[in-house]
């Protein structure tokens, strides 16, 4: 039975979410609906048309590879068939003059599903392809990288993790495979770029590329490279911290461009040039160092010049524009008529260089920081420039196109952090990003026309490997998630790395780490951040901590030895190393409320304190010196104890003890008043209020506790006449005017800076309305390290008893994740107070 995939169906129908949109075409059993693909001492050969593109030919070693790795035996790559060459894949790319061409001319593969597409892979099984040669599996691409995709594709089914080579993840060996007959595609990519930035490389992902490559090189991206493609992304902006891709190497642009990589650079690095490149241009040449178009202008359009003829020859997305040296702003005279010049003059340079009209070189211009401000005060750039929007490099999105006015013709892109240096503090070390609020804040974006670019900042790649997957994963097709499948996704990934065994556990254990460590990042923990006195805070998120380390730890004896390496990478190292930071932040905090009672039991705390800290340090040299027969050297240099200011510092620093001496909570959700207080998560609404076009969705596992509550979808504005609201009940004690906190994600004023509004009101009553996120007045470090925005309200209550709270919201991207009402009692806390009793 022909099985050909159309991709929507999974959305339709909530078929399995897949790793990828094209369902499984390989088995281990043989059967009428099969045909071999590799047999015990049944040679396999691959065919490939003489003077096929180099990119094509490097992927197609590397499944020549991956089918050694899963079957031990290499398949044959040939140029001529014969009789002989059963089983047989043909790979080709349409209107290459290759033999995907004559089967077209055949009818044995529809051209129209290839032709013109874009990135788009078709494998099915077509029957006497040659003379003598009853069946074949063909791998075809609409272009060169359609191909390639499709070659990486087969090397996914077939076993082989994209994450072999950077986690370490094992090939489970399999003596015989078979292709089920079929035609199968994931279509055309959503968005057309699609990557990641090197970025913060340093002291990790530098000391490591050195210590294994000798630098940061083209043997280094050789690596990079082939881990986007499996990913299916297309796109990179290169590390550039004291480095300069072109430079540094002079076969890295030709790789990048052999390989099927659309080279690009960061934000802040126009025209094809690093900000190093410019340093080494100006020392090299005795020129002054002066970055400043309306003083250096013509020194400036020599070097971005240089940057564009070096780089002619290669698939590239151009950065234009400009900011201050350094990723600095520009100075206080900068204006919107100088910016534009500059854009105008760059574009003059492209045009110049190529021979070409400047539309026709792919451009992009980064609104990142304060260029944005440029761009809401009426800064233009052409019209088939891309538009790259950004978040706040913590990953709540700034702006995104007013849906009610023209779209920018040359389309929008993102810029999304994983990793930041900067206020309010670094964050660099470890994966702080569940894939909730990665999905729902560029499910937003994608919901408002984002889909030319998506690049996100990744820091040192490694241990960013299920982000990664996913940001690319969803790139690729935006519309397969939801708010239901996401934890199903993280279990079919860990199935990809660990086989199904023990997948469910392990994706339950990533999916807690990362929402754990979005609470608050690693390097913002302290001793002061959740309260020792309020509701036994510290205790429980440290318990929440140590039940997770326990069970990896407990799962880590069941783990298969070969297993072993990437389980420490993906799992342990990861969670073992948090929980160790959490014990001793508690340590740190207990030994100073002893100490400062001087009772001896601070004493213990204090040696506590030590014990974690060394622990600390054990953890990093065995994932430095001892995973992976130390491969991994120098990958965990990254500091994350004793921040003194937002920056980091060389070494961890063990924070400060004190030792003291002998002299010296099915029924109706009623929430109950207690203790002086309320508390809801915001999912135990009582009611909701619905309208044809918009509904609410609950997000597992969103934010800081339980869950977020927000509507879709995501570009859906409430009407007037839309009252789109949740109800809470409850039960007060007392009487009085209440404040009514109001737990919200740190979504930002993404729409032109209007701000996002919601109605709050009692019993029916005059709702208030509020305006969260509308101005900035210093709250944003604050929203930053503590990701979430905290919006108070005062109401009367004039009788004990039954009251209704009604939340009604005027805008979409309003993500509500916990309710607190204070009658008197409410403790200061990081998460705040437990949720409340239901009266029963």
């Amino acid at each position: 039975m022909n099985q050909i995939k159309i991709f929507f169906l999974v959305m339709v129908f909530g078929c399995c979410l897949q790793l990828n949109a094209t369902e499984p075409f390989i088995s281990i059993e043989k059967n009428s609906e099969t045909i071999v693909l590799k047999e015990r001492s049944v040679p396999l050969s691959i065919l490939v048309t003489s003077g096929m593109d180099n990119g094509i030919l490097r992927a197609v070693k590397n499944l020549q590879s991956d089918f050694q790795k899963v079957t031990g035996s290499e398949p044959n790559i040939l140029n001529l068939v014969s009789e002989m060459n059963s089983p047989l894949i043909i790979i080709g790319t349409v209107g290459t003059k290759s033999v995907i061409d004559d089967l077209i001319k055949q009818k044995k593969i529809d051209g129209k599903s290839l032709t013109g597409k874009n990135e788009k892979y078709i494998i099915q099984n077509v029957s006497h392809p040659f003379p003598g040669v009853s069946e074949a599996i063909v791998i075809a691409g609409s272009d060169k990288r359609g191909t390639i995709y499709g070659i990486y594709e087969m090397s996914q089914q077939i076993g082989v993790s994209p994450w072999y080579y950077w986690a370490d993840v094992p090939v489970e060996k399999k003596e015989n495979l078979y292709f089920k007959k079929g035609t199968y595609t994931d279509g055309e990519p959503a968005v057309e770029y699609r990557g990641i930035f090197l970025n913060d490389e340093e002291p990790s992902l530098g000391g490591w590329a050195r210590a294994t490559f000798g630098g940061i090189n083209s043997k280094f991206y050789e690596k990079v490279f082939e881990l986007i493609l499996r990913l299916k992304g297309n796109y990179i902006w290169p590390a550039m911290w004291g480095k300069a891709f072109y430079d540094d190497d002079p076969l890295n642009g030709s790789l990048a461009d052999e390989m099927g990589i659309v080279m690009g650079t960061s934000h802040h690095e126009p025209m094809a040039q690093a900000q190093t490149d410019w340093h080494r241009y100006v020392k090299k040449n005795n020129l002054p160092n002066i970055w400043d178009y309306s003083k250096n202008e013509k020194v400036l359009q020599k070097f971005w010049k240089l940057g564009l003829e070096r780089s002619k020859n290669w698939e590239k997305l151009v950065t234009v524009g400009m900011r201050g040296d350094g990723d600095e702003a520009m100075g206080e005279g900068t204006n919107i008529s100088l910016l534009e010049k500059v854009v105008k003059d760059q574009r003059k340079i492209i045009a110049e260089v190529t021979g070409k009209k400047a539309e026709k070189t792919p451009q992009v211009w980064a609104l990142y920081k304060e260029v944005q401000e440029y761009y809401d005060k009426g800064m233009r750039v052409p019209d088939d420039v891309i538009l790259l929007f950004c978040d706040d490099n913590w990953g709540n999105v700034r702006k995104l196109p007013d849906l009610s006015k023209p779209l920018h013709k040359g389309g929008y892109g993102m810029y999304y952090h994983f990793d930041y240096v900067g206020g309010p503090r670094n964050s660099k070390w470890i994966n702080i990003n569940p894939i909730q609020r990665v999905w729902e804040q560029m499910n937003l974006s994608y919901e408002h026309k984002v889909d030319k670019v998506w690049v996100v900042n990744v820091g040192d790649l490694k241990p960013m490997e299920f982000p990664i997957s996913f940001f690319l994963e969803m790139a690729w097709n935006p519309k397969q998630f939801n708010s239901e499948n996401l934890l199903e996704y993280t279990e079919r990934w860990a199935a990809q790395q660990f086989g199904e065994k023990h997948a469910k556990e392990i994706a339950g254990m990533i999916n807690l780490y990362a929402k754990y460590n979005r609470r608050v990042t690693p390097e913002t923990l302290d001793s002061k951040t959740y309260s020792l006195e309020n509701y036994h805070e510290f205790e429980t998120v440290l318990n929440d901590y140590r039940a997770l380390a326990v069970d990896a730890l407990r799962l880590k004896e069941h783990i298969p030895a070969e297993y072993q390496d990437a389980y420490y990478q993906l799992v342990l190292y990861p969670i073992d190393a948090c929980s160790n930071l959490y014990e001793m932040y508690y340590a740190v905090a207990k030994n100073k409320e002893l100490a400062a009672r001087y009772d001896l039991k601070a004493n213990y705390f204090a040696d506590k304190v030590k014990e974690c800290f060394e622990r600390n340090a054990y953890l990093d040299h065995k994932y430095n010196n001892e995973i992976a027969g130390g491969k991994w050297k120098h990958m965990m240099d990254q500091m994350r104890i004793g921040y003194k200011t937002w920056a980091d510092g060389k070494e961890n620093i063990m924070p400060e003890v004190t030792y003291v001496y002998d002299d010296n909570a099915s029924k109706e959700k009623i929430f109950q008043e207690k203790n002086g207080y309320i508390s809801i998560e915001a999912e135990n609404f009582a009611r909701t209020s619905h309208s044809d076009r918009i509904h609410w969705e609950v997000i597992p596992d969103f934010g800081k506790t339980k869950s977020g509550v927000t509507t879709f979808p995501q570009n859906a504005y409430p009407k007037a006449d839309e009252n789109i609201y949740l109800e809470y009940d409850m039960n007060f004690e007392s009487k009085g005017e209440f404040e009514v906190q109001l737990l919200l994600a740190p979504t930002l004023n993404f729409n032109h800076n209007k701000g996002l509004r919601y109605e709050i009101s009692f019993d029916g009553g005059t709702p208030q309305i509020v305006n969260f996120n509308g101005h900035y007045r210093g709250e944003l470090g604050r929203w930053q390290s503590e990701h979430i925005i905290k919006s108070a309200t005062k109401h009367q209550i004039s009788q004990p008893g039954k009251h209704t709270l009604r939340f009604r919201v005027l805008e979409p991207g309003i993500v509500l994740e916990k309710i607190l009402i204070d009658t008197g009692g409410l403790q200061p806390s990081y998460l705040g107070a437990p949720e409340s009793e239901i009266l029963h």
